[in-house]
């Protein structure tokens, strides 16, 4: 801020605007200017502007507040303690300083204006006060961001699961009862009693290539097998149901939609089937040269979501009247450069549908499949192996390969990294979501299953749960 000083006709017959020191002959000639109470009148200062208020500018000091000669002493003592000045000698002068004036010289005004500055208008805001005005101890960032545990909560032992990218070999029942497949044989554990037990055994040289539990929340699940045939099995009375043969190669993939169950092949074929009948396969689509490896209908069951090994990812829309959709694809995405084996339908917007991209690729792409185009996507710099929504957090979860195997929560839309799990030695080739929506479960190919509670909901925000209304699955009575 620039001062300008209102002096008398002594002090502006010096030709320098600001003197650098005030010598002997300065200092005598600024004592032989009488000091005179001014007048009411305020002096016009040669540099004045016409229309200045009568009342002056309030940067001009009023000079009969002034103290001129403590400012010459000051500057004076300043540069004696510069030339080497003991301590006792300063606290001598100090205190003498202190009796001859008979008041605290440091506390004195040296320059006095005539008036305070005027208040700010309304809604201004100084931008240095966040500077200045910051405390060095943080403010508490409570509720700002929520605490994600670095550690699994659980970790169980996975031994034979094949390691195999095409492969879905995990699922999470409504009735939060896990499936996992090892080998040739499928078990169950109970997440709530913690009983595991074994649901069946192919014989042979035959193995679990997918598993998928039906939506409706009964016990009903659907196992994808290498030979080809898909079996159904009552998870409640521990026996089978029905076995469908109507694929020749392995069934890498499963997804129901009601009463409908589509699969998808290592031949590329997709066939919906139609439990309730006989006659189980209503429909066949051809959209995919090689193996289809990822495989979701949308939550309204518009869309069904297929990608396979040949780089693809099809968009199937739903044939007008039937659970099944379409024999032609509505979209086929060809941005991913490697296998589409995750796909992810996002819960809160049914048309958006996240896809993961393999070693080649590393991209997770976002497509609006209302419009048929890509809205985002980010490369997360590893072979995705699967993905996962949260609707607790609106945030999404990817499953990487090398080179660190960890799990990534993303804040979605910004694609913001929230959380890094590492723990797994090997790729975290499959990904559950338990049905509180609290717990994400990721199974590696280092056989192991970790349990990471990374959306624990604050108890104060959490609903009560209404009272869930008994489901009467249609299938017990209508298979055949």
């Amino acid at each position: 801020m620039n001062v300008s000083l209102n002096v008398s006709k002594s002090m502006t017959s010096n030709t320098s605007k600001t003197p650098k020191k005030l010598g002997g002959a300065e200092l005598a000639h600024q004592r032989k200017t009488p000091s005179k109470t001014p007048s009411k009148t305020p002096r016009k200062s040669p540099r004045s502007v016409p229309g200045t208020p009568s009342g002056g500018d309030r940067f001009i000091p009023v000079r009969s507040a002034s103290n001129f000669e403590l400012c010459h002493f000051q500057m004076t003592q300043q540069q004696k303690c510069d030339e080497g000045v003991s301590p006792s000698q300063q606290e001598m002068q100090k205190a003498m300083a202190e009796n001859l004036h008979g008041r605290d010289i440091n506390n004195c005004r040296v320059l006095a204006f005539q008036k305070k500055a005027p208040a700010p208008p309304e809604g201004y805001t100084n931008p240095l006060k966040v500077v200045y005005s910051q405390s060095k101890t943080p403010a508490s960032t409570k509720g700002a961001s929520r605490y994600i545990p670095q550690a699994p909560d659980r970790i169980l032992d996975a031994p034979e699961i094949v390691d195999d990218y095409y492969l879905n070999l995990i699922d999470w029942s409504a009735n939060n009862t896990l499936a996992v497949a090892l080998g040739s044989s499928v078990y169950l554990w109970n997440a709530s009693t913690g009983n595991i037990e074994q649901l069946m055994e192919l014989e042979g040289s035959d193995y679990v290539c997918s598993l998928n539990w039906i939506q409706e929340g009964g016990n009903m699940l659907a196992v994808g097998t290498f030979n080809g045939p898909v079996q159904l099995w009552d998870a409640a009375e521990a026996k089978r149901v029905r076995v469908m043969t109507a694929h020749t190669t392995r069934v890498g993939s499963l997804a129901w939609n009601s009463y409908i169950l589509s699969s998808g092949s290592r031949s590329g074929q997709i066939i919906h089937h139609d439990v309730r009948q006989r006659e189980h396969a209503v429909a066949t689509l051809s959209g995919h040269s090689q193996e289809v490896c990822g495989l979701k209908w949308s939550p309204d069951g518009k869309y069904l979501a297929s990608g396979g090994n040949d780089n693809m990812l099809n968009i199937w829309a739903q044939s007008p009247g039937q659970m099944y959709s379409q024999p032609q694809p509505l979209y086929s995405f060809s941005a991913h450069q490697a296998a589409v084996k995750a796909v992810a339908w996002c819960p809160w917007q049914p048309s958006l549908l996240a896809s993961g991209g393999g070693t080649a690729d590393r991209h997770i792409r976002f497509w609006n499949c209302n419009t048929g185009t890509c809205v985002n996507s980010i490369d997360t710099k590893s072979q995705v192996c699967a993905l996962l929504w949260s609707a607790n957090y609106k945030e999404i979860v990817s499953g990487h390969g090398y080179a660190n195997n960890q799990l990534i929560i993303w804040k979605y839309p910004a694609l913001t990294k929230t959380a890094e799990l590492t723990g797994h030695t090997a790729r975290v080739l499959h990904l559950a979501m338990s049905p509180d929506g609290t717990t994400v479960l990721s199974a590696g190919a280092d056989e192991t299953i970790r349990m990471w509670k990374c959306f624990m909901v604050d108890p104060a925000k959490r609903k009560e749960p209404s009272e869930s209304k008994a489901v009467t699955s249609i299938l017990k009575k209508g298979i055949r």
